[in-house]
């Protein structure tokens, strides 16, 4: 009976805790500040500087001001009210995250996203990497087993029958004049 008021216990306080992080995590997201900072690190500035739009801080960038005044204003939703753009090229007010990132995703094209979508063609940029190193590991593996001879379960059995008894001798005598048994 101990043990199942313990275990509840610890039930309970997991529970807790992940409602307490999910209350926080959803409180820090709301905020027009932390939502900006958010999307300005999925996008990338257009300048060629190959910087994170939130990060693009190089003296003259001549994108970086005009993408932030766009994300700033769809972040706050004081574009225009219901059209796709307003006069001067502004997003539309009232957009969520995703929204925004197709919205600017349109106007510059793929490239302004930091991250590919994961959909499409471009799921195999999120499973290649992947892919490349389990083969990578693959074939490492196979490579050393081949180098060390290990051809399968039945390769220690084999070595053991390959020692005669001239090789015995030989290791012993190296044994008694170095005074170590090989270190291996």
């Amino acid at each position: 009976m101990q043990r199942v008021r313990s275990f509840n216990f610890w039930i309970k306080g997991a529970q807790a805790l992940l409602l307490a992080i999910a209350v926080c995590i959803s409180m820090g997201a709301s905020d027009a500040g932390s939502r900006f900072t958010d999307l300005g690190h999925r996008l990338m500035c257009t300048c060629g500087c190959a910087q994170l739009l939130g990060e693009c801080n190089h003296v003259g960038c001549q994108s970086s001001d005009k993408m932030r005044g766009e994300l700033m204003a769809a972040v706050q939703g004081t574009g225009g009210p219901d059209s796709g753009t307003d006069s001067s090229g502004s997003p539309p007010g009232g957009m969520n995250d995703q929204q925004v990132l197709n919205w600017f995703s349109s106007k510059y094209g793929v490239t302004v996203l930091a991250a590919p979508s994961t959909h499409g063609f471009n799921l195999v940029a999120w499973i290649a990497p992947f892919a490349v190193f389990l083969a990578a590991l693959a074939g490492t593996i196979l490579l050393v087993r081949h180098w060390s001879g290990i051809k399968g379960p039945l390769a220690a059995n084999a070595g053991a029958d390959a020692i005669t008894p001239e090789m015995t001798a030989i290791h012993e005598q190296i044994r008694r004049e170095t005074g170590a048994d090989g270190g291996f």
